[in-house]
């Protein structure tokens, strides 16, 4: 049972790691517009907001899994 929860741990980490450096400044996916992204605050829309929101889905599912993995172990 543990080693599956570490697989999962491992995977989700990855995904996560993934998510945010798709979402850092100029590696993002707004660079591909061409549109400057300078300090000025824009609406997530699109690709963007879903990322966004893979990412707090992520970040959840890897709290979960950690407090899983100590409570078992």
């Amino acid at each position: 049972m543990i080693n599956i929860l570490s697989i999962a741990l491992i995977i989700t980490s990855l995904g996560l790691i993934l998510s945010v450096v798709m979402q850092s400044k100029g590696a993002g996916l707004g660079g591909l517009t061409g549109a400057d992204t300078g300090g000025v605050y824009t609406a997530r829309r699109g690709i963007e907001r879903v990322l966004f929101w893979v990412t707090i889905g992520l970040s959840a599912l890897f709290f979960i899994l950690v407090l899983t993995i100590l409570f078992i172990g």
